[in-house]
Formats: C-alpha cells, sequence, structure tokens
C-alpha cells in the first residue's frame, strides 16, 4: 500500500511549532501552497469552497482535529467546507467508504470523532462492513441501515466521485486542505496546524476579493 502520509518526523515538528510561521508573512505559491495547473469545480458555485482530505486512520488527521473543528465552527456564510476521504487503496478505501456512507445517511456529524477516538484511542481496525456496523450501534446507528447503504449503488457512485476528486487535485498526503478548487496545502508546506488554517484564511480572502471584482 502505498505511504501517502506525511512524514513523522515533519509533521510532529510543526504540531509542536518548530516550523512555525507568522500569520504576517505573504503568501507564495510554491511555498507555503501550490496552485492547481487546472481549478477543480466546486459543489456550491458561489460559495467560496474549502475541502479537507483526509483518512480515519491517519494519525496526523487526528491530530488535527482539535485545531481544525472550532475553526470550521466559525466559519463565514460565503464559505462551505467539505470533507473528502482519501482512497488509495486497501484499508483506505474501506474507511473512505464508512465516511461516505455515514455521509449518506446523514449521521456522520454525530459519530465522526466517535469513529476518529475508537481507531486511534481504542485500536479498532474497522476493517470490514460488519465491525463498523457492531461498533456504530453503539452510537445509535441504526445497523441494518449502515450496510444496506454501504452497499448501496449511490454510496459507490459517491465513492467513484470522491477518488476522481482526489486525482484532480493531485493529491499526494494527507491531511490536506483545497481552497476553491484551486490551492493545495498540507501541515508540512504552511508549518503546522495553525498555520494551515492561516493559510487558509488568507487564501479564502484572496478568494473573496476575486469573487468582488468579478462582480463589479
Amino acid at each position: 500500500m502505498r505511504n501517502l502520509i506525511l512524514g513523522v518526523a515533519l509533521v510532529a515538528a510543526s504540531l509542536f511549532g518548530i516550523t512555525a510561521q507568522a500569520a504576517d508573512v505573504p503568501l507564495e505559491a510554491g511555498k507555503q501552497y501550490v496552485e492547481l495547473s487546472s481549478a477543480v469545480p466546486v459543489s456550491e458555485p458561489g460559495k467560496i469552497e474549502v475541502v479537507e482530505l483526509f483518512w480515519y486512520g491517519c494519525p496526523h488527521c487526528y491530530a488535527f482535529e482539535p485545531t481544525i473543528n472550532p475553526w470550521i465552527e466559525k466559519l463565514p456564510s460565503d464559505v462551505h467546507f467539505v470533507r473528502i476521504p482519501a482512497m488509495f487503496g486497501g484499508i483506505w478505501d474501506v474507511h473512505g467508504q464508512m465516511f461516505v456512507t455515514l455521509e449518506a445517511m446523514g449521521v456522520e456529524h454525530k459519530v465522526h470523532t466517535a469513529v476518529f477516538d475508537a481507531i486511534h484511542k481504542e485500536h479498532k481496525m474497522f476493517k470490514t462492513p460488519e465491525e463498523m456496523a457492531d461498533f456504530l450501534v453503539t452510537q445509535g446507528v441504526d445497523k441494518n441501515k449502515f450496510l444496506e447503504t454501504y452497499n448501496s449503488f449511490a454510496v459507490a457512485g459517491m465513492v467513484k466521485k470522491d477518488k476522481a476528486l482526489a486525482q484532480a487535485y493531485q493529491v499526494s498526503g494527507v491531511p490536506t486542505m483545497i481552497v476553491n478548487g484551486k490551492y493545495r496545502f498540507d501541515l508540512g508546506t504552511s508549518g503546522g496546524p495553525e498555520q494551515t488554517l492561516q493559510v487558509a484564511d488568507q487564501l479564502i480572502a484572496k478568494e473573496r476579493a476575486a469573487m468582488k471584482s468579478a462582480s463589479k
């Protein structure tokens, strides 16, 4: 299996602020972020889309949660946040399909943290839909409905779409963020969790200004 998680030493350093950047450092393409050669269409035209690509099994994604979640809650109304599971085969696909299933059922937001905790604190593997269902029922999710949805054509279609998006974004590590289908960055390029969100804020402002200018 391809190892697409950022290097432990680099991320560990960024988590403790060793490579922290000042918030007022000007952004520069090729340094803090990469501008994609072709913009990827957003899911809600008219809004600034922010995507986080993640994997439930990724320890760095898990460590990012306490930083990114409060930030998400404070996003302004013109920003649309989307989580997309990175699926590169094997257990990545299994966990990704679980996320997509929970989203399709409208319960992902209720169990997201519990699933992360189960994997990283309780060392659950969730290798099969049945293992997932047995855990999710303890979180109030209907077991039979979960299994039915997991194996549905609708979920298969959403999984295919998410895989295509990850390819279009040219993702090579998680967690990775994309602003408005144009700009890709991660903990390593940004300098750490808080710095990553500072980069996101600045790119959101950049896109907001561009949209206002285009509407005049």
